[in-house]
Order: structure tokens, then sequence, then C-alpha cells
């Protein structure tokens, strides 16, 4: 194993595993921290926690454990933490306190921060994030339910989490490949900066950053550095490490996500005639077996053969609605654990193609199934790979699975990752 990811979710995970088997690694993705390694034969391991939201303190522990495990497999690992591409944190973290810890636990004195992947319209320029052509705090994520984004200057908002000097590497510093990064990052580090936010505004950009921070104990990152670290170890793109077992079984959607890209998907299913329950949480509070209503509407449709969606996803003003009448926590809670009941009960009535849309509902779904770990396969789109993996759920059955950021995929997303599956394995 040459390197060792800890993402702080589950399609996070997904998104940098993609990624580094786009670039021709072999790839294990585990859930949660795995008790053994005896059977992990791969040239990087990505272990998948549920540390964005969760209290500061579990999320340092997790993430601790989580490296100290990857750095069994191979002391000289590079170790590599992985957060979403919008900064996902608050104002004491969770991201500043785990790069901090790590960076004890693994005893270096400098890393590097940025959440740029261009593919996804993810760029920082001037140590500020942008959501495609807007700040990300003119961005939809401003509104988010959890980690609301209403700072875009990245320097501002690592350094009011952490205890270590914050800096940054700038655009025209990047630019000049790795080597001037690489001085850049001396200077800085001298100068009494521990944390470098660095500027990337296209995928070049990355694969000059990864070559200047291959041989780095520790990089964070969102998952577009992983573009550019395979190179430099020898790995080359490879088809055949994409590949999955053949696709069967029926088809589902589960999606929590409230992102305006989400939302977008939801409709275009809808418009195109998809079978969708939209899911209230505060009929879920008063119902007395929501998951049986849920499994009773699935299953007719099932039974003709139609693709469903189960949803929860909501405009901000409802979102906010809700909260104040159940609580943030309550709501987020109810809707988390309804869908991963909901998706234990599908892949036993038969789905084996589930695609699961935000990061707390792909977590709680995972864990629902039982899944431990997973194969990568292709891409659907930026940061988004089928998989396929086994569930105590679907007894002896494989099944695909693909775990989607809220605010990634294109707005036909839930149509044309079916489509692509399928098309894919009758080549």
């Amino acid at each position: 194993m040459r390197l060792g990811c800890i993402a702080d979710d589950f399609t996070g995970a997904t998104d940098v595993a993609n990624n580094l088997v786009r670039a021709g690694m072999r790839v294990v993705q585990t859930i949660g921290v795995p008790k053994d390694a005896a059977d992990i034969d791969a040239d990087a391991v990505v272990v998948a926690l549920k540390s964005r939201t969760t209290p500061g303190a579990q999320a340092v522990a997790e993430s601790v454990q989580a490296s100290e495990w990857l750095r069994r497999l191979n002391p000289s690992a590079q170790i590599y933490f992985k957060y979403c591409s919008t900064f996902d944190s608050t104002s004491k973290g969770n991201i500043g306190p785990v790069t901090e810890a790590l960076m004890n636990a693994l005893g270096t004195t400098f890393t590097i921060a940025t959440p740029a992947f261009p593919n996804n319209g993810r760029s920082v320029f001037k140590g500020h994030l942008f959501v495609g052509d807007v700040l990300l705090s003119e961005s939809s994520m401003r509104h988010h339910p959890l980690t609301p984004m209403t700072d875009a200057n990245l320097v501002r908002v690592l350094q009011a989490q952490c205890e270590r000097r914050v800096g940054l590497v700038d655009h025209r510093v990047v630019r000049q490949g790795p080597d001037a990064i690489k001085q850049r990052f001396g200077q800085i580090e001298q100068e009494g900066v521990s944390i470098a936010i660095v500027d990337a505004i296209d995928n070049e950009d990355l694969l000059a950053l990864g070559a200047a921070t291959a041989d780095m104990a520790l990089v964070t990152a969102g998952s577009g550095l992983a573009m550019g670290l395979p190179a430099q170890w020898g790995f080359a793109p490879n088809a055949s490490a994409q590949r999955l077992p053949i696709p069967g079984g029926a088809q589902a959607i589960l999606a929590g996500s409230c992102s305006a890209a989400t939302q977008r998907q939801i409709r275009a299913f809808i418009d195109a005639g998809g079978a969708a329950l939209a899911l209230d949480p505060v009929q879920l509070a008063q119902a007395k077996d929501p998951v049986a209503e849920v499994l009773a509407w699935t299953q007719l449709r099932l039974a003709k053969g139609e693709r469903v969606m189960v949803y929860s996803t909501a405009d901000v003003e409802s979102v906010k609605a809700v909260q104040a009448r159940l609580g943030a926590q309550v709501a987020g809670e109810l809707v988390e654990r309804t869908l991963g009941a909901a998706a234990q009960g599908l892949v036993q009535c038969g789905v084996r193609q589930l695609i699961v849309a935000g990061g707390e509902t792909s977590g709680a779904c995972v864990q629902a199934l039982g899944i431990d770990r997973m194969q990568i396969g292709p891409q659907i789109d930026p940061g988004v790979p089928w998989c396929y993996a086994h569930s105590p759920a679907a007894s002896e059955d494989g099944m695909h699975l693909a775990l989607k950021s809220g605010n990634f995929g294109s707005d036909d997303f839930f149509i044309k990752a079916f489509e692509m599956l399928n098309d894919e394995a009758s080549v």
C-alpha cells in the first residue's frame, strides 16, 4: 500500500477512491476502521468515516485511529485526509482539529489544504473557494442545514479552527510548477506557517501539486489532489481496474441530501416518469411504523418492474420549518434512520442496484446494510463511481451501489447512472 486515505464521509470516500482508480491504483474502500487487514491487497486503501458532523473530539479520535491502522499496513505510506470540495465545516471544525491531530500523530510539522476539484467546478484562487462562477459564500452552501458556509476565504476559515498558523501558496507560485511550490513550502514554514492553503484553478495545478506533495507524510484535500499523486509513484490509467461484475436485480434511489443539485436531479427523475415517494419528517415522527409504509409503497412498484425513488430532499425554507418543529438533530437522525432501514428492506426485496444521495444518508444506508468494504468501478460523473459490495441483506448476492455527494452530478444523474451501468455490462 502506497497511500492511506481517511475520508470524513462515505460519499467523499468513493469520490477520492474513484480518482485513484481512474489513475491506475488498485483501491479497497473500507467502511470504518477494520478490525484486521489480513486480506487487504491494494495500492491504496480508503477508510470511510462518518466524522464530518460528529462532535469534534469523536472526529479526531476516529481519524487518528484510522491513521494508526493504515500505518500498520505500511509505516511509510502517505496519509491523505479527504474532506468535501466545499470545505464543509463549522467555525470549530472538524477539518482543522482533525488536521492538527493527524499532524501530531504522524510527527509532521507542515502540510497543505486544498478542496479544489475543477472537474466539479470547485476552484481555489487567492485562497478563496469558488463553486462554479460564484464564491462559496454566495452559493447554495450558504444555506446548508448542518454546515452553512458563509465565508469563502479558506485561510480565515481554517485559521479559526486551528492553533497552528495557516498561510497561502497562491496561484502565481503554483503555475511555476512543482519545484517552485516546494520552495515556497519551505519559505512559509520558516516564517511560521504549518498549514498552507494552496490555490488550484484547473487540473494542471493539481498535477503540479501532486508532484510537489508526493513525499509528504500527510496531505489534506478534497478528492481533486488524488488525480496528481498516483503518477508520482509510477501508476498509469488502467481500464480493467474499473471493471465490475455484471449487474442484476431491481433498481432504487434513496435521497436525503437537500442540495440544489440533488433537488434538480429529483425533479428530472420525476419529470421523466419515475416513481417517487417524498418523506415528510413530521409525518415520520407521528407514524407507528414509517419504514413499513415506505416498503409497502416500493414493493408494489418493484413488483411491476419499476425503478423507484424515496426522498426526503426539500428546499431551504421547508427544511428550516421542520427543524424548528422537531429540532435539527432529531429531524436529521429520524430521516437517516428511516432511509437506512428502507435501504435494508429494499435490498431484502431484491434491489441490487442502489443509488444513495447525500453523505449522511450514504453513511446511514451503508451501515444499515452491513457493508464493510467496496470495490470501486467506473465513473458515472466526476467524483461518483459505481461500486460493488456484499451485504447480509442481499444474502449471497453482490450488489451495485453508487454513493453520491449531494452537490455532485448532472441533472439527469439518476437516469443515466442505471443506463450506464447496464450498458457497460452488455459490452
